[in-house]
């Protein structure tokens, strides 16, 4: 029942305390939990971008729905999907499992060749929105463990992703930005959030049993 209670704390904070911090063992935390979200095929074809920097943010900020968030959360967490899969990316991959595990290479090459080519029949806006999805998956993660930490959080696709793609560079990792998960503690006093109930689709309606 821990996670559901820590999912009933957590919402959706409108405005962070701009002094108060998170720790950095706890960004790791959250980090980590991301990086052992599970991906289609185990590629893990997404990163996580950590900004703290304040002159960073003011760039990002040009373009942001809600910049005050951005500028007043103590770490921003850009979450960047690979702009296409290549063979080599999935070489990769694959060939860092097999030495982990004192493998053979290419002992999943009947598996990897059947992917390479079904990747190569599809276009490369196709790979990005399959990266994409699989990166909220590890947003999700993320969320449930910042709530854990009773770390406040804020999932954000209200941002110009051409200019943070630009100001990170991301072209340079071959990555596009995808969300945003801002994270600090929230400002009681003045977020009009912070005080209203949870509220939710009712389970009898959100779930359809077919028995």
């Amino acid at each position: 029942m821990a996670l559901l209670e820590d999912l009933k704390w957590r919402y959706a904070t409108k405005a962070y305390d701009p002094i108060k911090k998170v720790k950095q063992e706890d960004i790791e935390k959250i980090v980590e939990a991301t990086r052992l979200a599970p991906t289609s095929s185990g590629l893990q074809p997404f990163r996580v971008i950590v900004v703290e920097n304040r002159a960073v943010r003011e760039q990002l900020a040009e373009g942001a729905f809600n910049p005050e968030c951005m500028l007043d959360c103590s770490h921003i967490l850009i979450f960047a999907s690979w702009d296409s899969y290549t063979p080599e990316r999935i070489d990769e991959v694959y060939n860092r499992e097999t030495d982990e595990r004192d493998l053979p290479r290419r002992r999943f090459s009947r598996y990897t060749d059947m992917i390479k080519e079904l990747y190569a029949s599809q276009t490369e806006e196709e790979h990005f929105i399959h990266t994409a999805k699989q990166s909220y998956i590890g947003l999700a993660l993320a969320l449930a463990q910042a709530a854990e930490l009773r770390i406040d959080s804020t999932p954000a696709e209200g941002f110009d992703n051409s200019l943070v793609d630009e100001v990170l560079e991301l072209h340079k990792y071959g990555l596009k930005s995808v969300s945003l998960l801002y994270l600090g503690y929230r400002d009681v006093e003045n977020d009009w959030r912070a005080a209203m109930k949870k509220v939710r689709v009712p389970m009898e309606e959100f779930m359809i049993e077919i028995k």
